[in-house]
């Protein structure tokens, strides 16, 4: 983008009417590309390195007073840059007004467009500290929930995945974006607060408000920072591997929600015990308003009112949030398309706790009806795991995301081996741990852990669509099983197969085979008469069958 002269853009500001197409023109791009130009690089061009965010909220109406102060650095020297937040809605009356932006303690313009803070820097320099402090005020339409629980008690809770934290304050509102963050709340003293890091103070003022101070001491994506207000039931439930853990709850529900996460202890120690250390400073269970069943806030997951039983019923729930932790929050995905980075992670992890902690026959259970969903969503959908070409980013939450990404890392561990699979996760971590990845860098991890060539592996499972469709002929004379195996799908997958043999006395044996294209044919040997065969007995193969 070309350097302006900062007086023309001074008087720029000034003008009144037609300032969006004004604004484009100067640049010269029209207001759709202009957006799509900012939308693909910006994050590129800044290194955010700390959010400092002063936030107040009340009891008789949904504005919030925020003062967000924004530690930066340029990559290159801009003539002006934006973060992300929303304007306010003539007709809703919803978003955020800003009244004024400082870099360090000088005054500079700023065009508040759309879902773009503009900002005209005083000055820039490569490998400098800048600090922009942002004033601004609004009621959020959206990111930050404000209401009623089920008991109709008032409350806030941050919800910001994927992008929508620019509803309630301004940053990058994009995972690749990583920084440290302080909260200052100041709330009706009835209230308690929860963030993400550690309480550092709570300060109570002779206006009957609560000022609560959290910082956390590494660097988050702002689809994972988040604020919780409310009035809370809350029980310590000492450390685990060295994490404070403890459980948020309405009071209501106090003795259902404590007795629900109690679990999250068992779960931490089984994630720890194979992923390594936990990366964040706490962890905290906490019940909220936000729109999904659980939401991993790093170190503060919230969960859906609902999912607080008292029966347990959510406990596969509790470790696939808890899994987030290392993967999705700590390393996380470099863009949306690398998305079951995050969730195929943390739903396969959830699986193998179930394993551990309920055998083999509900794992193998859990595996089936997960390749149940995938299959019928390809029915919908074919689209590839990694997918480039969604932009509504919520449509990524399906089951090619978490599922289908699940059954990549099942394969993929049946094909290493238990421990070299739990070695890879550990070593890939923490190469990337409070940083990004994307899907090839994982399996640059994966093929120099267990020294072997993942690139067909790779390519078919996540960057092609589909799965194999098998029909399969078989005849059996002297000792001699005949096997023909075609792939009805457009393009062949290889992988190995498990194939139960049925004797006629009742015995069983399984052979494996490698199937390495669109139609082959084998002969098995037998030490007895076959009576039936069952391909993948122990549900370790993502495919589907056609009729002979």
């Amino acid at each position: 983008m070309g350097f302006r002269k900062r007086a023309k853009i001074r008087s720029f500001f000034r003008l009144s009417g037609m300032l969006t197409l004004g604004y484009c023109f100067l640049l010269g791009l029209g207001p759709t590309a202009l957006q799509a130009q900012y939308n693909n690089s910006q994050y590129k061009l800044l290194d955010i390195e700390h959010y400092r965010l002063a936030l107040q909220v009340n009891d008789s109406t949904d504005q919030l007073a925020a003062h967000m102060e924004v530690h930066l650095q340029f990559k290159k020297p801009l003539s002006r840059f934006y973060l992300d937040l929303v304007a306010k809605d003539t007709l809703s009356g919803k978003g955020m007004v800003v009244d004024s932006v400082y870099q360090n303690e000088v005054r500079i313009d700023f065009k508040h467009l759309g879902d773009k803070l503009f900002i005209v820097p005083k000055h820039n320099f490569q490998h400098l500290t800048y600090t922009y402090k942002i004033w601004y005020r609004g009621i959020p339409a959206d990111g930050f929930i404000i209401g009623q629980n089920l008991h109709g008690r008032r409350t806030f809770f941050g919800d910001n995945w994927p992008n929508r934290a620019k509803h309630w304050f301004p940053c990058i509102d994009h995972p690749s974006e990583k920084a440290t963050v302080d909260y200052l709340i100041r709330v009706p003293n009835h209230y308690q607060v929860i963030a993400n890091g550690q309480l550092k103070e709570t300060v109570a003022d002779s206006t009957g408000y609560l000022q609560y101070h959290y910082k956390t001491s590494v660097p988050l994506p702002s689809k994972v920072m988040t604020v919780g207000i409310a009035a809370f039931a809350v029980e310590e439930l000492g450390e685990t591997a060295g994490v404070p853990v403890s459980t948020w709850v309405y009071p209501e529900t106090k003795d259902a929600g404590f007795y629900d996460f109690a679990v999250a202890p068992e779960i931490l120690s089984f994630l720890s015990e194979h992923l390594g250390d936990y990366p964040f400073e706490k962890l905290a269970n906490v019940q909220s308003t936000n729109r999904f069943g659980g939401m991993e806030n790093a170190g503060t997951i919230f969960y859906a009112e609902k999912a607080v039983t008292g029966k347990r019923a959510h406990k596969t729930l509790i470790a696939h949030e808890i899994a987030h932790q290392w993967f999705g929050n700590s390393a996380t995905e470099t863009d949306w398309a690398h998305l079951w980075l995050s969730e195929g992670f943390a739903t396969y992890l959830a699986d193998l706790y179930v394993l551990s902690e309920e055998g083999i026959g509900a794992f193998r259970e859990r595996m089936g009806e997960e390749r149940r969903k995938v299959l019928a969503f390809y029915k919908e959908q074919q689209t590839p795991v990694v997918d480039a070409m969604t932009r509504d980013y919520m449509k990524l939450l399906n089951p090619n995301s978490y599922q289908k990404g699940a059954w990549v890392l099942h394969m993929l561990r049946d094909i290493l081996g238990f421990d070299v699979f739990w070695e890879g996760l550990r070593q890939y971590h923490k190469k990337y741990q409070f940083a990004n990845a994307t899907t090839h860098d994982f399996k640059r991890v994966m093929a120099a852990v267990s020294g072997k060539n993942l690139d067909t592996f790779f390519d078919q499972w996540l960057l092609k669509a589909g799965h194999p469709v098998l029909k399969t002929r078989w005849i059996y004379h002297g000792l001699k099983l005949r096997l023909t195996i075609e792939q009805q799908q457009e393009h062949p997958f290889e992988f190995p197969l498990e194939i139960q043999l049925t004797y006629t006395d009742g015995s069983t044996e399984i052979q494996r085979i490698d199937v390495p294209g669109k139609n082959y044919s084998y002969v098995l040997e037998t030490t007895k008469d076959v009576q039936d065969i069952l391909l993948d007995p122990h549900t370790k193969l993502l495919f589907e069958t056609t009729a002979p």
